[in-house]
């Protein structure tokens, strides 16, 4: 790569990080609020009464401990996989590998419980953990060493890894692991000790919701208060001023990508072990990708992330009864969701544009 490419891709890196990390609240509530009305305006389309349908959404999300347990099971691998990303966003990088990370670490969880056929939970869970955690951070690292070392763009090598690792699950759950009782590519149930405590009973709530918030409480903490999240932010707010300055660069960025695929690997072993009870092929919906418009809502900061994978879980359960109550459909939430984010980086756009002109001279004054 030439200077001038070179020098391109930085400044587009710093300008792009500079939107996603931007602090301004106000703003991720102001385009929270056009986002509704434009779904509002898609409602009526739809023929259907907009008062009602927000209604049926939100008792959907919060009527009921049920609504409210499958609200935060749905908020806990968003959470996870958002505050990896966003630690990745500080940083300068670009995590869209997490689906891949989360289906190994899924996987690798799985694996080890199925080892562990007698071993009681206080074994088994934090052997699951270790497993998912260093298999998704793994994973994440090949795409760090190869933008570290070789400068290789992180984006692309992400989303290639993405594909390698769906392939690779899918070969072992229809070969090597799969349950030979199943024609089902999954692996056979996991013993009861590999499953997550139930935090709600009566209703699916399961413990990974205890991480989730250790994990944005945690990184909210290192990034604010401690050594590693300060450098971390000056390095991906200037790279070269933070090597000028004798921050150990390279070894900021494997790590920050590491912890990222590491939150993913553990999403997916809260998914097996308090969702599924198995590993599936199907493990994951989409979470790594949607933890990316989750990571910019919450303005790449972990308890931003976190009440933004909150704000996603709602609409998607809520409006999965909106559907069903009255009829308006599930796709009018994902336009809500991503008009969101739209609307934020279009937001940091014009914000940072007026910056970089700076403020408008007063004319000169006539003789």
């Amino acid at each position: 790569m030439n200077a001038a490419a070179t020098g391109a891709a930085g400044a587009w890196r710093r300008w792009a990080v500079r939107a996603a990390t931007g602090s301004d609240v106000m703003s991720s509530g102001a385009a929270i609020v056009i986002a509704l009305l434009v779904g509002a305006l898609l409602i009526l389309a739809a023929g259907a009464d907009v008062g009602t349908a927000y209604r049926t959404l939100w008792t959907g999300a919060f009527g009921s401990p049920q609504a409210l347990a499958s609200t935060f099971v749905e908020t806990v691998p968003l959470a996870l996989v958002g505050v990896g990303v966003a630690l990745s966003f500080r940083a300068g990088l670009f995590n869209i590998g997490a689906e891949g990370q989360l289906l190994l670490g899924g996987l690798a969880a799985a694996l080890v419980a199925l080892q562990l056929p007698g071993a009681p939970a206080l074994v088994v869970l934090p052997a699951m953990m270790a497993a998912a955690m260093l298999a998704g951070a793994a994973w994440a690292s090949i795409a760090s060493v190869l933008r570290v070392y070789l400068g290789t763009n992180e984006v692309l090598t992400t989303i290639m890894l993405n594909y390698i690792a769906t392939y690779l699950v899918s070969y072992l759950l229809n070969g090597p692991v799969r349950d030979p009782a199943s024609p089902l590519a999954q692996t056979a149930a996991l013993p009861q000790p590999a499953i997550l405590p139930v935090l709600l009973p009566g209703t699916t709530l399961h413990a990974g919701l205890l991480f989730a918030i250790v994990a944005a409480v945690v990184g909210q903490l290192w990034l604010s208060r401690r050594v590693w999240g300060l450098h971390i932010k000056a390095t991906g707010l200037n790279p070269e001023a933070a090597r000028n300055a004798g921050l150990p660069v390279r070894r900021l960025l494997l790590s920050a990508f590491a912890v990222g695929g590491a939150l993913a690997g553990l999403a997916g072993m809260c998914q097996v072990a308090g969702v599924q009870g198995r590993m599936i092929a199907n493990l994951s919906p989409g979470y790594g990708y949607t933890a990316i418009v989750v990571a910019l809502l919450g303005r790449s900061s972990p308890l931003g992330a976190l009440a933004a994978a909150l704000f996603f879980g709602a609409l998607t359960v809520g409006g999965s009864t909106m559907e069903t109550g009255v009829g308006v459909p599930a796709s009018v939430v994902t336009i809500i969701q991503y008009l969101v984010v739209l609307l934020l980086v279009a937001h940091g756009a014009l914000r940072l544009m007026r910056q970089a002109r700076g403020p408008v001279a007063d004319p000169a004054p006539e003789a």
